[in-house]
């Protein structure tokens, strides 16, 4: 007894699996997981080290060198990369691919480790380093926070509040503040009492970082208890600080005497935020990785709502991004787009097949794709774009296997077969090919998903899902369909030949056979076709990941190394005004000296720089962002030509850095500087699409240095480090002491005021007997002009600077790639020094790359199991054949729509062959079991393609209606035209192709059977 006929026997088991693929699957749609992207992780840390003082260059050899040099011992990392700024050295370690997430804590451990190990041969006034290994979380729920009228403290303890309220929310891993006013006390001596007075400010410094210290006062033992004593109270008020008492010469007097006391925000912020031009902080809010981030956004907005009786008016909490909301309507989308498909493939057989069929293989699709979601929830799949995306692409080849099972019974049960003896036929010749043909479609996305890198943990879900979908496909088609079909097929009395009698069916059975009498001129028009098709498929744009379809564009402005972060504010606001006035404009989110929170997975912020600005800006559709993009940029470069100009789209995949990159690496910046500026003529001069060259080391910066006076300074026991305490209390000021509020610590600032105007040479210095002014003329021979490089990027340890470019918004990174790549690979490097491709075109050979180190197993899993399905060579080999066809309706289809071929588009073709392969598979089975009747070849050939017609084309054209749904989706648009072309095309070429190929391949052994028997026959 067969399965099919099983299924009829015993309903109740059929019934049960119906029952429990439906109810379970509604329960695993309400209890999936759902994300915006597959929880995924980045796996980079960030090691900060303070080296306050030194120049860019000292900082790269004395700190960064020695910090890379023992993390390159670990045999995880696959490459680091530092970032030297004057006084701060950041690196940032990335570990390979092949790491799983869960062993990256130890790997993180291990890190601490091999820099603690060398923190002791650090230069003296190095810091302690500082490792982040939350560099990729991602904060989907993000609020920018205006407070009008409010205090600086004020704002602090708003900030505060809401974050302790927020991390209470259930699901809440983090929440991240940022943006909030630098706070500071500042005193500022008055310079000519403190010069009578012989005040030296180290005095002042001292009496200030004693004022609210902490430290251990010992404890009182006694026979029942130990009693702890407790530092005593300090100055904790700005009132308190102004009154505290110095000893001058005997003599005690107040700071308010002979200083001015106040509190205030830092001149040179970290960060400047505005939401629309109004001041303010942000909150991101980071969910659980095993929780539904909707649900989480849900709480968290319902957590506002109930808090905000307590919020003081004037406070207004503006959303920047919702990845709840992003995650939900895409869910609904989805929902939408998947009835509608279903429908269309209802419609489809209900013309072609009848109302019936349209049921039975209606409801068998229905059921595996809720069956599916079952199997999604029980294995904690979530549903997020990668899924979501897998069952679209898996919706294609869902419909297959129910068809050729429906089909055959009812062109059984019309020829007067009972249902149990239709059912048991139609799945006895086909249930396996079919099972072969399922696993070689999961095996086209095995490389994928099985990936041992990044690329596999992203798309794992992929690989998963259609397996899941695929094989629960032919379980129903084999268990459901039959009993279905026992339901509703009606027996009849039709002859055999009148099944396909139709005119459709004759036709294609004429034009079968003059193929096959011609075959070789077919096969010289199959191959002349499949060839153009190959020359137009390299003129189809490349493209990795398409644009989101979420209405947000970034910019990017860079200022002259240098540049105050104030100025940089002030030129924002320029382009904040013109925003303003369109009305097209939803939103403008404005950060001044480093980028946003990582808000989205693919989001890179840029590192801190104060010449830097940046703007999110929201529009209210898609379509209004092109003319926005171009009358901003035209706008920018007539009124911000002192600066570095870009906008840029956001895309699905991963984010930073340039569509167009080159970098230099040796060890000369001279010479670095010198290749980069060649690189970017060249470039210019080989395209013109080449837009806002520049440079990631930026423009140099002017820098003065004090001239010490070695004998007289040294003679008056004046060293270097006070010369430039005392030049630093003349400008940025000294830090003298810790102001404690709350769970805050501002910083006390011991400072000559901004308006005494007094410089820095104006200063006097203490000698070293402790009480002899001297001007500090005599310990300094004034000042020297350098300029220096003050960003220096490193890479595995060598300078590296970058050449980056941007390109028109209507071109692709591959198109300014082709034009540029031949002449820049052209230049001549000094001996040592190397040149290597960045930006889009790394990105997407890497990507490629990791696919293609596991495409050659899979594809040999999927031969050996065609030629084992098959017990022979041929036939796989006419299947195989037919895989270099997939790409012929995907030419015509992308070039004829303009469409770029995307890495989803590459999705589509992998489940085109997918398709291919099946739909062969099943027709060449078929010509073998027909032959076996004992018909003669080609009658057999035209006899088994004409009763695998309809199969064929129903499966091509439900497929290809069922993906018109998704036109409108910029993520899925280019796999649903590389699908819809391609099957279009090459299913009509497999009914010729395939027939073709198998009557020159049997034709010769054909003969001599015949031959054979026809000699046997007279003896």
């Amino acid at each position: 007894m067969t399965i099919a006929r099983a299924s009829i026997d015993k309903p109740i088991i059929t019934w049960i699996i119906i029952l429990v693929c439906l109810f379970g699957g509604i329960w695993g749609f309400l209890t999936l997981g759902r994300l915006e992207d597959p929880a995924f992780t980045i796996k980079q840390a960030v090691v900060i080290t303070q080296y306050p003082g030194a120049s860019a260059e000292q900082v790269a050899e004395e700190v960064s060198e020695p910090l890379e040099a023992a993390i390159q011992r670990m045999g995880e990392v696959s490459e680091i990369t530092s970032v030297n700024r004057p006084g701060v050295s950041r690196i940032d370690v990335e570990v390979e691919d092949t790491i799983r997430g869960d062993d990256l804590p130890q790997v993180w451990t291990e890190l601490r480790q091999q820099i603690d190990g060398v923190v002791g041969s650090l230069p003296d006034g190095a810091g302690a380093p500082f490792v982040d290994d939350g560099f990729g979380d991602v904060y989907g729920i993000f609020f920018a926070v205006t407070a009008e009228g409010f205090t600086d403290a004020e704002r602090h303890q708003l900030a505060t509040f809401l974050r302790r309220e927020l991390l209470a929310v259930d699901g809440v891993a983090d929440v991240e503040v940022a943006g909030l006013p630098e706070e500071a006390i500042f005193v500022e001596p008055d310079l000519a009492i403190t010069a009578h007075l012989g005040v030296d400010p180290q005095v002042i410094a001292q009496a200030l970082a004693e004022a609210d210290s902490v430290a251990d006062a010992g404890s009182i033992d006694s026979e029942t208890a130990s009693t702890m004593i407790q530092t005593p109270e300090g100055s904790d008020s700005v009132s308190e600080i102004a009154g505290l008492s110095i000893g001058v010469g005997g003599d005690i007097i107040n700071l308010f005497d002979i200083a001015e006391v106040n509190r205030g925000r830092q001149d040179d912020p970290d960060q400047i935020l505005r939401f629309n031009g109004t001041e303010a902080f942000t909150i991101g809010v980071a969910g659980l990785a095993d929780e539904n981030i909707v649900d989480v956004g849900n709480r968290v907005d319902a957590r506002l709502a109930e808090l905000q009786p307590e919020i003081p008016y004037g406070v207004e909490l503006h959303p920047v991004y919702q990845q709840h909301v992003v995650v939900d309507e895409a869910s609904n989308g989805f929902l939408v787009n998947l009835a509608m498909s279903v429908a269309i493939v209802v419609l489809v057989l209900g013309v072609f097949m009848g109302p019936r069929a349209a049921i039975v293989v209606g409801t068998t699709l229905l059921l595996t794709v809720v069956g599916t979601l079952l199997f999604m929830a029980i294995f904690g799949i979530e549903m997020e774009r990668i899924s979501l995306g897998a069952l679209i692409i898996a919706m294609g080849m869902l419909v297959d296997n129910a068809i050729v099972v429906a089909e055959g019974m009812q062109v059984a049960m019309a020829h007067g077969k009972k249902s149990r003896e239709a059912a048991e036929e139609a799945t006895g010749k086909t249930q396996i090919p079919l099972l072969g043909a399922t696993v070689i479609g999961i095996m086209a996305f095995a490389g994928i998903g099985l990936s041992p890198d990044s690329t596999g943990e992203f798309l794992f879900s992929l690989f998963a899902v259609i397996g899941i979908s695929l094989l629960l496909s032919w379980i129903l088609a084999i268990t459901v369909t039959p009993l279905l079909g026992h339901y509703f097929f009606k027996q009849g009395e039709v002859n055999e030949d009148d099944a396909y009698g139709g005119v459709i069916f004759r036709a294609y059975g004429a034009l079968l056979r003059a193929a096959l009498r011609i075959r070789w001129l077919v096969v010289v028009a199959l191959i002349a076709v499949t060839a153009t098709c190959y020359v137009g498929f390299g003129q189809v744009k490349q493209q990795f990941f398409p644009d989101s379809n979420t209405p947000i564009f970034f910019v990017h402005y860079t200022m002259r190394q240098g540049t105050p972060i104030d100025t940089t504010s002030e030129r924002m606001r320029v382009l904040e005004d013109f925003l303003a006035a369109r009305d097209e404009v939803q939103a403008v989110s404005t950060y001044v000296g480093q980028g946003a929170t990582r808000f989205l997975l693919t989001y890179s912020s840029e590192r801190p720089n104060p010449a830097y600005g940046h703007l999110i800006v929201r529009t209210e559709t898609l379509d209004q962002i092109p003319r926005l993009r171009a009358d901003l940029e035209a706008f920018a470069a007539a009124n911000l030509g002192d600066g570095e100009f870009r906008t840029e789209r956001l895309v699905f995949g991963p984010g930073g850095g340039s569509p167009i990159e080159v970098r230099f690496s040796g060890s000369d910046p001279v010479v670095l500087r010198d290749l980069a500026d060649r690189a970017i003529t060249v470039m210019q001069g080989a395209s013109d699409n080449i837009l806002a060259p520049r440079i990631d080391w930026r423009e140099q910066e002017l820098v003065l240095r004090p001239n010490y006076a070695t004998d007289r300074a040294q003679a008056a026991g004046v060293s270097r480090d006070d010369v430039a305490e005392i030049i630093r209390f003349a400008t940025d000021g000294v830090t003298a002491g810790t102001y404690r509020e709350g769970d805050r610590a501002l910083p006390i600032i011991l400072r000559v005021a901004p308006d005494a105007g007094v410089s820095a040479m104006d200063q006097t210095i203490v000698a070293q007997d402790g009480e002899t002014l001297l001007p500090i003329e005599q310990v300094v021979d004034g000042f020297t002009y350098e300029t220096q490089n003050t960003l220096i990027r490193r890479q595995n340890r060598l300078p590296t600077i970058t050449v980056g470019a941007s390109i028109p918004a209507d071109l692709t990174a591959a198109q300014v790639q082709a034009e540029v790549q031949a002449a820049v690979e052209a230049m001549d490097l000094p001996y040592g020094y190397r040149m290597e491709w960045g930006g889009e075109y790394e990105a997407s050979n890497e990507a490629n790359a990791s696919l293609g180190a596991q495409l050659p197993i899979t594809a040999l899993i999927m031969v050996l199991i065609s030629v084992l399905l098959f017990n022979a060579v041929r036939q796989p080999l006419i299947i195989w054949l037919l895989v270099p066809m997939s790409v012929n309706g995907v030419a015509i289809g992308l070039l004829g729509t303009g469409l770029p071929f995307s890495f989803t588009a590459l999705l589509g073709l992998l489940s085109l062959s997918g398709m291919l392969i099946k739909n062969g598979i099943v027709l060449v089975e078929e010509i073998d079991l027909t032959r076996e009747t004992g018909k003669p070849l080609r009658e057999a050939i035209v006899s088994a393609s004409v009763s695998r017609l309809r199969p064929v084309l129903l499966a091509a054209a439900t497929t290809i209606l069922g993906m018109a749904p998704l036109l409108g989706d910029a993520f899925f648009v280019s796999m649903a035209i590389t699908i819809m072309g391609g099957l279009a095309f090459a299913s009509i070429l497999t009914l010729v192709a395939a027939p073709v190929f198998y009557d020159i391949f049997f034709s010769r052994s054909e003969r001599k059977a015949r031959e054979a028997e026809g000699m046997a026959t007279p003896a």
